[in-house]
C-alpha cells in the first residue's frame, strides 16, 4: 500500500438499537481504524470527505473516504504518523499532522508533504491550528524537557515554551488567538500561556482527588468546558474563572458545537452511548449507543494516575510515551482507539465516532436529523 492508492468503499448502514438513528459504518478492514481526535473534526468543511487513521498497511497512516459511500484513498505512507494528530486547515485543502518530532502539512490534492518545523530527537503530541490556520501548537517531549511549541504554519516564529510536567491538548483560544490553553498532567490541569511564552498561569488549582479531564473551549463563547470525572460537566469563565456545573452526568470526551450552546459527549462507567447536552440547561439528548469497549482501568476511579501507575503502564507497554493517555495498555488509560472520541461534522448535522464493537475499531457516523 502506498499514498494515492484507491480502495473500494467499505460503507454499510444500520439503525441504532436504542434511538433508531441512522448509523453509517465507514470502515471495515480487520485492523485498527479510527477518526481524528475529539478536539478536531474528521469531516472536510463541505462534508463530502471523511479523514481517518488506519493500520491496514501495518503502521498508522491517514486515509480519506468519500461520504457516505465513496472510495477510500490513502494519503500518507512511510514512517508511521502520530495516529491522533491530524487537523484540517480551515480551507479543508490541507491537513496538518505529526510524524515523530515534526509537524507536516499535506496537500490533499497532490499528496505532497511539506515539513513545517522539526525538532530532532523529540516527540510531539497532536497539533492544533488556530481558527485562521496561520498558527499551530503542539506538546513536546525532548529528553527530560517538556513543554509546548508554537509558531506559524509557514515555518517561521517557532517558540518552545518549557513546562515542568507533561503537557497534553494545547489549543488556541477561539477569539483571542494569542492565548493557548493546555493541560498539565497530572493535576492541576488547566493552564494558559501566550504563544510568545509570556503570561503563564494556572487557571484552576486542584489536587489529584479532583479528576479534571478533556477540557476544551465552549465554542465561540471563549469559556472553557471540562469534565470532573465521572461526576459532572462544568464550564469556567475565561475572564473571571468562575466555575458552574452544566450537568451532573458522566460525560467523558467532550466536543462543543461552534456556538457553544451544546456539548457532544460519549460516556463510560456506565457506557450509555453518545449524548448532546444543552449548555444552558443540562438537558440531554441520546444520539446512539457506542458499544465500544472503552478500555482503561483508570476510568473506573475518580482520581488521577499516580507515578507508580504510569511507571507500571510504561513498563508493560515497553515504550516511552509523550503522555500517560497515550500508553497503549489498559493498565492506566487504555488504548485510545477503544474510546469513541465523538466529533461534529462541519454543518453539525452528523457525528463521527469510533467503536470496536465488531472486534476491531471502526469509524462510524450517526445522523442527527
Amino acid at each position: 500500500m502506498s499514498k494515492g492508492s484507491i480502495f473500494p468503499s467499505e460503507h454499510t448502514t444500520r439503525r441504532d438499537a436504542a434511538t433508531g438513528a441512522l448509523i453509517h459504518q465507514m470502515t471495515g478492514a480487520p485492523c485498527i481504524n479510527h477518526a481524528t481526535y475529539f478536539l478536531q473534526s474528521s469531516f472536510t468543511p463541505g462534508g463530502e470527505t471523511l479523514l481517518f487513521c488506519s493500520y491496514r498497511s501495518g503502521a498508522a497512516q491517514f486515509f480519506e473516504a468519500g461520504f457516505p459511500d465513496g472510495a477510500i484513498r490513502q494519503l500518507t505512507d512511510g514512517p508511521a504518523v502520530h495516529p491522533f494528530s491530524a487537523a484540517f486547515h480551515p480551507s479543508g485543502e490541507r491537513v496538518f499532522f505529526v510524524r515523530s518530532g515534526a509537524i507536516v502539512e499535506l496537500d490533499r490534492r497532490t499528496l505532497s508533504e511539506r515539513t513545517i518545523v522539526s525538532f530532532e530527537g523529540a516527540q510531539l503530541g497532536e497539533c492544533s491550528p488556530d481558527r485562521s490556520g496561520e498558527w499551530l501548537t503542539a506538546a513536546i517531549k525532548h529528553g527530560a524537557q517538556t513543554g509546548i511549541v508554537a509558531g506559524r504554519a509557514d515555518g517561521s516564529q517557532w517558540t518552545l515554551i518549557p513546562f515542568p510536567r507533561t503537557i497534553i491538548h494545547p489549543q488556541f483560544h477561539p477569539i483571542e488567538s494569542e492565548w493557548i490553553e493546555f493541560s498539565g498532567d497530572p493535576a492541576p490541569r488547566m493552564h494558559r500561556v501566550r504563544r510568545d511564552g509570556s503570561g503563564l498561569e494556572c487557571l484552576y488549582d486542584h489536587g489529584n482527588d479532583e479528576f479534571v479531564v478533556h477540557e476544551t473551549f465552549l465554542g465561540s463563547t471563549g469559556d472553557i468546558v471540562f469534565t470532573v470525572w465521572p461526576k459532572a460537566l462544568r464550564r469556567m469563565n475565561w475572564r473571571t474563572r468562575q466555575i458552574a456545573t452544566i450537568a451532573d452526568f458522566n460525560a467523558w470526551h467532550i466536543t462543543p458545537n461552534r456556538a457553544g450552546t451544546a456539548v457532544l459527549c460519549d460516556t463510560n462507567h456506565p457506557d450509555l452511548g453518545l449524548f448532546l447536552i444543552d449548555a444552558a440547561t443540562g438537558a440531554r439528548r441520546h444520539l446512539c449507543l457506542s458499544e465500544s469497549s472503552n478500555q482503561g482501568s483508570q476510568w473506573k476511579t475518580s482520581r488521577y494516575a499516580l507515578k507508580e501507575d504510569f511507571d507500571r503502564a510504561r513498563s508493560e507497554a515497553k515504550t516511552g510515551t509523550l503522555s500517560w493517555m497515550e500508553v497503549a495498555t489498559d493498565t492506566v488509560y487504555g488504548p485510545q482507539w477503544t474510546h469513541p472520541h465523538p466529533s461534529f461534522s462541519a454543518d453539525e448535522k452528523r457525528v463521527v465516532f469510533a467503536s470496536d464493537r465488531t472486534g476491531h475499531s471502526q469509524v462510524y457516523v450517526v445522523e442527527l436529523e
